[in-house]
């Protein structure tokens, strides 16, 4: 039987289980926040009744965290596959730029097929197209040795650009004579379904959620999860088992890829309709700090989603009830990942001191018994 491993607090030992690290970080992360609430002039309690209330108080409250929800679970898988290959793809954002350009260009175009099949094949190019922009990176990483940590977060910029420059006149993709760079509004054949009357909570929250659990499944019981977890825990002994290391971290980068560009498709499909400039916002980061909180983890990924939709949900009536600004979410949130990782580091410096601790112990064990000899 393996070892329960806990988490020591200085005065009260080990009593948190490792898998509660994530939920320390958050209580730990509210109750600074609820400092800096204060110390603005709010009463910490009321903002957070104020918060809960924006984000689960009603139903249109409880469609606002999905909507909020979506692209980050989505997101926060792109980076969290990475992580169980020992990668880090710091490519979200272009990669839903690509995925989103990818499924407006097939959306906007009036195809001969029932309207499910239209919706499915701007899926797929969304997918497709967040694969192709994480193609290069990919080769890079595993034939060259060139880290992705560098050519993901290049490419973001230039995916920006590129998208912008779609959106701009004579485009194909771009509205004429628009206020705003965007692109035609998409045939009603390729939107997502509603799936609350009267509110913006669309299909994209199903699919995030489903292709979470399926990740889970397949990370943990089958081949290719195992291969992907043995070469993002030891490289040299997936290599001595015959895991073909290069070929695994080209792949495991392309689904990367592809789920980050189905963040991009939720947004365009199913909520904003169209194409607009510079409409990621930030999300393919904010997936990292998810996936971070998740240890990469897919069903971690689920439940950090819906804390940080949750917290971007909500941030507006805590504004409105107590004058904090809504960025207060983003603090929050910035908050969590520091302390989640400031949890990691506390542990692993404790683990090394008492490995230390017990090598000494047993050279001088061993130094007793050469003197008694």
């Amino acid at each position: 039987m393996s070892e329960r491993k806990t988490i020591e607090l200085p005065g009260l030992g080990g009593f948190v289980l490792s898998g509660a690290r994530p939920i320390l970080a958050v209580i730990l992360a509210l109750v600074v926040s609820a400092g800096l609430i204060w110390a603005a002039g709010a009463n910490p309690i009321e903002a957070y009744a104020a918060l809960l209330e924006g984000s689960f108080g009603s139903v249109a409250a409880l469609a606002n965290t999905g909507v909020r929800a979506a692209p980050l679970l989505l997101a926060g898988l792109a980076v969290g596959l990475g992580f169980k290959a020992g990668m880090w793809n710091i490519g979200g954002e272009g990669q839903m730029y690509l995925g989103a350009a990818a499924a407006t260009a097939v959306g906007l175009i009036p195809l001969p097929v029932p309207a499910w099949l239209h919706l499915l094949l701007a899926v797929m190019a969304g997918f497709a197209g967040g694969v192709l922009w994480a193609l290069v990176p990919a080769y890079l990483r595993a034939y060259r040795g060139v880290s992705e940590v560098v050519t993901t977060l290049m490419l973001n910029y230039v995916a920006g650009y590129l998208v912008s420059w779609l959106l701009h006149e004579p485009s194909p993709l771009a509205e004429k004579g628009a206020f705003y760079p965007m692109s035609p509004p998409i045939l009603p054949s390729a939107h997502l379904p509603i799936l609350v009357k009267g509110t913006s909570l669309h299909a994209g929250l199903i699919l995030a959620v489903v292709l979470g659990v399926v990740l889970h499944l397949v990370l943990r019981y089958t081949a290719f999860g195992f291969r992907t977890r043995t070469v993002g825990g030891n490289p040299e002994a997936a290599r001595y088992a015959g895991v073909g290391v290069a070929q695994q971290i080209f792949v495991v980068l392309l689904v990367c890829g592809g789920l980050g560009g189905l963040a991009g498709v939720g947004e365009v499909l199913g909520l904003k309709l169209r194409l607009f400039d510079y409409f990621v916002g930030g999300v393919g980061y904010e997936g990292l700090a998810l996936a971070i909180l998740a240890n990469g983890n897919p069903l971690g990924v689920i439940l950090g989603g819906v804390f940080f939709g949750s917290l971007k949900a909500g941030a507006s009536k805590m504004q409105i009830v107590t004058g904090i600004e809504a960025s207060m979410a983003l603090v929050i949130e910035a908050l969590t990942v520091l302390f989640i990782i400031a949890i990691g580091f506390g542990e692993r410096v404790r683990l090394t001191r008492r490995e230390q601790r017990k090598s000494r112990a047993e050279e001088g064990v061993a130094h007793g018994n050469e003197l008694h000899q």
